[in-house]
């Protein structure tokens, strides 16, 4: 039985939230993170935008992959899942114990009392993941 972990991903910097929650699955723990929309990326929103927009469209008329949804969680899995060593089994067994809900997710009260927040001071141009994965 493995051990779980909450965090809360409002108003976290995507970066360091991925480096947090990729500790905790590769030491063995299951991870969840909520409020997935609600996560930032610093920086331009013109060049974050294009930047995500041009690697969703690396695949040419959807024939072949990469496969990158738009859905706010299912983006912030799929970074999380670039900073992890998915070529080896240890990399693709932490990723398969990561879960990310948008909102709450159908957590109970008491495990919504172990959730855990990244504390981050918020750069001044920041965009968040719901916004990006509007436009793209």
């Amino acid at each position: 039985m493995t051990t779980k972990v909450y965090y809360d991903a409002d108003g976290a910097i995507l970066g360091r939230l991925g480096s947090v929650v990729c500790k905790e699955l590769l030491k063995g723990k299951e991870v969840v993170v909520i409020n997935s929309e609600k996560s930032i990326i610093s920086g331009d929103r013109q060049r974050i935008v294009a930047d995500i927009s041009w690697w969703k469209n690396l695949g040419g008329r959807g024939l072949k992959g990469p496969k990158v949804s738009r859905m706010p969680h299912l983006l912030l899995k799929r970074m999380i899942r670039g900073m992890l060593p998915w070529d080896r089994k240890r990399g693709r067994d932490a990723y398969h114990r990561l879960r990310c809900y948008i909102g709450n997710g159908d957590l109970k009260k008491e495990e919504l009392n172990q959730v855990k927040s990244v504390e981050v001071k918020k750069p001044i141009k920041y965009v968040t993941l719901a916004e990006v994965s509007r436009e793209i």
